[in-house]
């Protein structure tokens, strides 16, 4: 297997953990996926800046979430800006008895020095489907 194709498999994991821990409200589980220096943008637009912002934020509001159903995030374009640095577009599906909803983050990840790869940035969009128009 070559670099890229673990590298991106490797990001594709910490994906599916983001989404674990997600639905656990694992907060530790999921503050270890973030690099220190780490910028995030929550899906209500809350704009967090370094680790200690999204450390106070996740364990304010993850314990006490509440949702109907689940969610599930899939990585469904990656590109490599460095071999160091990937931009990852994440489809995000909440699943209700209300019918789906969608989010589109865009993670910015960093390959760490130990080889792991970190969310360095962060930015979700929730995606409105406007009747009669494509999206």
């Amino acid at each position: 297997m070559d670099t890229k194709t673990s590298d991106i498999e490797a990001i594709e994991q910490v994906v599916a953990t983001v989404e674990r821990t997600q639905r656990a409200k694992d907060v530790e589980g999921f503050l270890a996926l973030f690099h220190h220096d780490a910028l995030w943008t929550t899906g209500h637009g809350k704009v967090l800046i370094g680790f200690d912002a999204i450390s106070e934020f996740t364990r304010a509001v993850l314990p006490a979430a509440s949702w109907d159903g689940e969610v599930t995030y899939e990585a469904v374009h990656t590109r490599f800006l460095r071999p160091d640095v990937a931009a990852v577009k994440v489809r995000q599906v909440y699943h209700s008895a209300e019918g789906d909803t969608e989010g589109s983050p865009l993670y910015v990840m960093t390959k760490h020095d130990d080889g792991r790869w970190l969310l360095h940035a962060g930015q979700n969009t929730e995606v409105r489907v406007d009747q009669g128009q494509d999206r």
